[in-house]
């Protein structure tokens, strides 16, 4: 409300490509989603406002991390100074069936089938009360479904950790290989209730098939899956981005992690894909000077889309 750029600047760019549905991560979250409503309200107008609290910022009480601490931001379920720090919202056009959402957000980590957990000379890290309540999700997971002309559009939702800032256990990469993992045992039919067509992931899961850190082959393969279909969406902007690629989402500083591909929109292959596109305009193109002067005015994430049609 007090008009601060990044979030201003982020409605900006919602407003610009109106997007039907939008997933947002990295969202704050408050139990009566006023937050939400407001960014809403300046993104352009969206009806239909959808939340659940996340698991960044839930104290653990245990140290989670391995530092001999357990109160700090990464002692929480999810990394967060607060709880509610840095989760997950969705704005659609059209009602949420919020009686038939499933959230898998509570999983502890070990329960997952095929889980990896990390250990140092073969003790679980950082210890075994840890993984007795350690959940796998960082923030959420969560399956939606939404009531849209022509039929329900059911929606996996989730945002992972970056699989970096942890040391030779790998705890962030394995956990991070294992949120997406969840999406598998669920696809798989070995959790929940699968859908039997028209849903779509929606998910950052920090992880680029190609380049950077994590376990890449977890995505590629993830890519690869019969039960969906992958629309590549790209940009100008990525291609002549210093280091970057047309398919990256994220613009972090080359000496860092550098332009990535970190986040997607998977439809199932019963849909019908007619555009796709990732917001990130080369300088003179239209709609740039909604990045601002460095690119970086509404962070360092671009927002990604794709048409489809039943």
């Amino acid at each position: 409300m007090r008009d601060d750029p990044q979030a201003m600047a982020a409605a900006a760019i919602v407003a610009e490509v109106s997007p039907d549905i939008l997933v947002l991560t990295d969202f704050d979250y408050d139990a009566g989603l006023a937050t939400l409503r407001t960014f809403a309200a300046a993104a352009g107008g969206f009806p239909h406002a959808f939340a659940l609290r996340p698991n960044a910022g839930l104290p653990s009480g245990l140290d989670l991390d391995g530092d001999g601490y357990d109160d700090n931001a990464r002692d929480a379920q999810g990394y967060g100074r607060f709880s509610g720090d840095g989760g997950l919202a969705i704005l659609s056009r059209w009602p949420v069936q919020v009686e038939a959402v499933q959230d898998f957000s509570g999983l502890l980590w070990r329960d997952l089938p095929g889980a990896i957990l990390p250990v140092i000379d073969g003790a679980p890290f950082p210890s075994a009360e840890a993984q007795a309540v350690q959940r796998l999700s960082s923030t959420g997971h969560w399956v939606v479904p939404i009531t849209a002309p022509g039929g329900t559009v059911t929606l996996l939702v989730s945002s992972a950790t970056p699989p970096v800032f942890d040391g030779p256990e790998d705890r962030n990469g394995l956990r991070n290989r294992d949120e997406l993992h969840l999406w598998e045992v669920f696809l798989d039919g070995k959790l929940g209730t699968r859908p039997d067509a028209g849903f779509v992931l929606l998910a950052n899961t920090n992880l680029d098939p190609q380049d950077g850190d994590g376990l890449r082959e977890a995505m590629a393969t993830f890519l690869a899956r019969p039960d969906i279909q992958d629309p590549r969406p790209e940009s100008r902007g990525g291609a002549e981005a210093p280091g970057g690629d047309a398919f990256d989402t994220a613009d972090w500083a080359e000496d860092w992690a550098g332009n990535l591909r970190v986040s997607y929109v998977l439809p199932s292959v019963d849909w019908t894909v007619s555009g796709a596109g990732v917001f990130w305009p080369a300088p003179g193109e239209p709609g740039a000077a909604l990045l601002g002067d460095d690119g970086l005015l509404a962070g360092p994430h671009r927002l990604v889309w794709a048409d489809l049609v039943r």
